[in-house]
């Protein structure tokens, strides 16, 4: 799919899915933290889920990269409907810049932003992530929860998110990769270029890359305190959960009065099911920070 194509289609399919995934899945457009064999969980547990998403990753970089002052400004590079820029607004008291493709999106987000009266915090505009219109080294938190994966270009991506981040920033991208290759692999197996390729055509994404691939851009970006986690086995009971949400009467319904991009994407949970299931799909967190001049 060609890149105009590509953008076209991801914005065209937040603007239809957007109700349905909030109806179904709440404030957050993003995979949920389970911990590790967790049974019996109630729907609170699952509607709190993406909350953690949030806090474990805020944990885990604060953890080695203590914020002596809070940051002022940060960006949330593919915000969705602002699940995110309202946490970290309430979290930080900062002033947030959003961006997203879906005009949906970013009126829905201002709805919500206003309110939990946030609205002066947080500024949610269309835009795209790989030429953002914000000055250099303008944020001191720079934050991109699962867009990455729309990105066509991973290295332009990365690059963009170091532009607009000032000296001494830390920048977190979470995101889904595929595994990494073996030494001896040059690519992966036939029956998971398949796969992948399904999800791909289901929820408009581009080739997918590897979180080695993500340690490599950022290596040769001369970034500091570079480090990745891989949470996949945190994250993959989501997609179940969406599962579920979507086979109930609730989300039959939701669905039948949507249109056809929903549904094709709907179509692609059980690939991301299956993904997991094999150690195919990989939840990747890469952190580093902008080094000072």
């Amino acid at each position: 799919m060609a890149a105009g194509e590509l953008k076209k289609g991801i914005a065209e399919y937040y603007d239809e899915a957007t109700p349905v995934i909030e109806s179904l899945l709440g404030d957050h457009i993003h995979h949920g933290f389970y911990d590790p064999g967790a049974t019996s969980l109630t729907a609170a547990d699952h509607r709190r889920a993406p909350i953690r998403t949030i806090e474990e990753t805020l944990a885990w970089v604060l953890a080695d990269y203590p914020i002596e002052k809070r940051p002022k400004r940060i960006v949330d590079v593919g915000c969705g409907f602002g699940g995110s820029s309202r946490y970290l607004a309430k979290r930080f008291g900062a002033q947030i810049q959003a961006i997203t493709l879906s005009p949906v999106q970013v009126k829905r987000a201002q709805e919500l932003a206003m309110a939990e009266g946030l609205d002066s915090q947080i500024t949610f505009q269309i835009a795209d992530a790989l030429d953002q219109p914000f000055p250099d080294g303008h944020f001191d938190l720079v934050w991109s929860m699962e867009s990455g994966e729309h990105m066509p270009d991973k290295e332009k991506f990365f690059r963009e998110l170091v532009r607009v981040a000032a000296p001494g920033a830390t920048i977190i991208i979470v995101t889904w990769c595929h595994r990494d290759l073996s030494p001896n692999e040059e690519n992966l197996k036939p029956d998971e270029i398949n796969l992948l390729n399904k999800i791909c055509n289901g929820l408009y994404l581009p080739a997918w890359c590897s979180g080695a691939d993500y340690l490599k851009i950022a290596n040769s970006l001369s970034l500091v305190d570079i480090k990745t986690a891989d949470w996949s086995e945190n994250v993959a009971p989501f997609w179940h959960v969406v599962l579920r949400s979507t086979l109930t009467w609730r989300g039959i319904i939701a669905h039948l009065r949507c249109g056809w991009k929903t549904i094709k994407g709907t179509l692609a949970v059980p690939h991301m099911i299956k993904g997991y299931d094999q150690k195919l799909i990989k939840y990747v967190i890469i952190t580093c920070r902008k080094p000072y001049k």
